[in-house]
């Protein structure tokens, strides 16, 4: 088992006396690559805010054995009152928004998934 501490979402992260309220999203894509190109795509755009923190890694999906099979984008909210975690999140939630739906339009991966069901 891994070391926990050196996990991509333990890095950096602040206390929990200092950011008690905490989310977890688990976003599923069809491949790693969308997963990870989701990843680059939103986490150039830096909290505004100090009273926030947010981590994300790309995990594989629990039943992927092939590395080009399904995975997930995994984000982690901190933040010091739930109103400024609840803003964090809506605005996180607006980019992904804006990312699925440049993916659903233009990703080769994508459209030959909606294409052939029997990918599925």
């Amino acid at each position: 088992m891994s070391d926990p501490s050196r996990h991509p979402l333990a890095m950096d992260r602040p206390s929990q006396d200092d950011f008690p309220c905490s989310l977890t999203i688990d976003v599923p894509f069809p491949t790693s690559r969308l997963a990870e190109t989701a990843l680059k795509s939103i986490q150039v755009d830096p909290e505004l805010s100090p009273l926030v923190w947010r981590g994300f890694t790309v995990v594989d999906a629990p039943d992927a054995s092939d590395p080009d099979a399904s995975s997930i984008l995994r984000v982690a909210y901190m933040a010091a009152t739930n109103r400024m975690l609840r803003v964090a999140v809506n605005s996180f939630m607006d980019s992904l928004k804006l990312v699925l739906e440049v993916m659903q339009e233009l990703d080769v991966d994508v459209l030959e998934k909606q294409d052939n069901p029997s990918n599925s």
